[in-house]
């Protein structure tokens, strides 16, 4: 018993879930198995469907906002029957036959060349001034409806501001009722493929030559008579599909075809004529305008939505990132982030450690944008935790990558520095996971690279790590940064490189920490100039006291 759940959205966006007996929950939290977090109107565990090892059942899982099963609402667990409609929230449920419905379209290669096959393209339909269409619109009518009230009705119902699935269901009816179809489908293009959208009837077999003719030439075809055609009298197309009478057009907008309209009927009284094909070509030219439209709308809706989302996480991860530098007798400090995107993977911070001790830490997750900034954010918890428990530095990362291994997806790493300070003293211990090596610029001008440590956080579960030391002396100036500090490039491609870096933290390393880390990024926005940031950029600085 093969059986799928064909899933539609509110925006218009499907999928098909293929039922192999494993139990199904809905709902807005995220380890449900079908997860929809933006759909206010689902509950966090909002419905259940799962196998007692000979059917389906559905179960609302005493949600806020109910559950309905055919258009009535669940009060209980049912027995699903094929063709079932659930809806929960802004979603709705199919439960169907999967093997049925595998192939609603089947497009089927023909031996020989269609012939009396009549075609025109919107061009054609329309004729000069418009008379080619006006002479159809004038022929007699169909089911006590006028073609020219037809079309009138095709510009009102799609000219509003439907959702996508009810624009297709409109467009298949008017394109079915207009021309006495039995049987009708719409299908748009969906990452090169035809895709159906809505369909009246089931299981359609359609020529190949047919679709390639609609979508590549932009032309509509009308068969009128099956059987008067040498090449379809014997296609398995249409013996099996008893089909009599066919026509396709292209849903066809100003600049591309985005689709196809196809209708059929099995009655030779009243077969599809040219003047029904014209009509349909001229309606499916609306109905693809209106589509395109549509799909427009929802993608600058949904980038709306995307970038409000974008700016309430940068707004997050900045409240992550400390406000201001802790004050720390000895010690002048100050830290600095740039993402590229709206949010990123770079992450520094100051945490308080027993016995009066600083913590100092940048990190640097692979890659950039959301994801990024998910582990980041992640990391901070994990840092801050550990750090409470004490403990040497190398210890403390030692933990810290075994929590992030377990949880690292396999393409992702993290590389991390983390010091601790004796403010009175100036002793620094400290380790280095992979990370670019702060720099310790000495008062005498002499610089040393912190690298002891061990490799990236999340790639080797049990790798050991090194503890090692310095002092940082009255005078002295440490610099902590990620890597997009040194790769930043110019307009012109040359890469800001450690050694200008470096000369740059020289050049400064007498000032205090915040003259520090602004002139180090003054430096580095006019190296840049107009060329756009390839990473995030993070700086560091902590000053000894003279």
């Amino acid at each position: 018993m093969l059986r799928e759940l064909n899933i539609q959205l509110l925006d218009g966006s499907r999928q098909t879930l293929r039922l192999t007996g494993q139990r199904v929950c809905l709902g807005r939290a995220a380890d449900n198995d079908l997860a929809y977090p933006d759909d206010p109107v689902l509950s966090r565990r909002h419905m259940v469907v799962d196998f007692d090892g000979s059917d389906y059942f559905v179960e609302d899982l005493r949600s806020k906002n109910g559950t309905t099963l055919n258009g009535v609402k669940l009060e209980e667990r049912r027995k699903l029957q094929l063709g079932d409609r659930v809806v929960a929230g802004r979603a709705t449920l199919v439960y169907d036959d999967a093997a049925a419905a595998e192939h609603t379209v089947v497009f089927v290669p023909e031996d020989d060349t269609i012939q009396g096959t009549v075609s025109t393209d919107l061009k054609q339909a329309l004729g000069p001034d418009g008379a080619g269409l006006q002479a159809a619109l004038g022929s007699p009518v169909f089911g006590g409806m006028s073609r020219m009230q037809a079309l009138l009705d095709a510009g009102r119902e799609l000219d509003g501001h439907r959702p996508l699935p009810e624009l297709f269901e409109t467009i298949l009816e008017l394109a079915v009722s207009s021309v006495g179809a039995r049987r009708g489908v719409v299908m748009t293009l969906e990452n090169g493929e035809l895709t159906p959208r809505t369909a009246r009837g089931d299981n359609f077999r359609m020529s190949s030559s047919v679709r390639d003719q609609v979508m590549r030439e932009r032309r509509s075809l009308l068969i009128g008579d099956t059987s008067t055609d040498d090449a379809l009298r014997g296609s398995m197309t249409i013996l099996q599909q008893g089909v009599k009478s066919l026509i396709a057009v292209p849903l066809q907008t100003a600049d591309a075809v985005i689709g196809l309209l196809y209708v059929d009927s099995p009655d030779l009284f009243r077969p599809f004529t040219a003047d029904d094909l014209t009509l349909l070509t001229v309606m499916a030219n609306i109905a693809a305008v209106r589509i395109e439209s549509s799909l427009l709308a929802e993608e600058r809706k949904a980038n709306e939505k995307m970038a409000e989302d974008l700016r309430r996480a940068a707004e997050i991860q900045r409240n992550l990132l400390p406000h201001v530098a802790p004050l720390v007798h000895g010690l002048d400090i100050h830290g600095y982030s740039m993402p590229c995107r709206s949010v990123g993977g770079d992450y520094y911070d100051f945490i308080r450690m027993p016995g009066g001790k600083l913590g100092v830490i940048v990190g640097d997750v692979a890659g950039k944008g959301m994801p990024a900034a998910l582990m980041m954010s992640s990391l901070q918890a994990r840092v801050q935790m550990l750090a409470e428990e004490g403990g040497g530095v190398a210890a403390l990362v030692s933990r810290l990558n075994r929590g992030v291994a377990a949880n690292c997806p396999g393409n992702r790493f993290i590389t991390f520095f983390m010091a601790i300070v004796t403010p009175e003293t100036g002793n620094l211990e400290y380790c280095n996971a992979g990370h670019n090596p702060p720099w310790l610029v000495r008062a005498a001008g002499n610089v040393e690279a912190l690298e002891t440590g061990g490799p990236v956080l999340g790639i080797l579960p049990q790798a050991p790590f090194l503890a090692g030391s310095a002092t940082l002396e009255p005078g002295d100036a440490l610099l902590l940064f990620s890597d997009g500090a040194p790769e930043a490039r110019s307009a012109d491609d040359e890469e800001f490189g450690d050694d200008r870096l470096l000369q740059e933290l020289q050049t400064r390393a007498g000032s205090g920490a915040r003259e520090i880390v602004q002139g180090m990024t003054e430096a580095l926005e006019r190296f840049m100039g107009t060329a756009a940031a390839v990473d995030d950029v993070t700086l560091v600085a902590v000053k000894r006291a003279v």
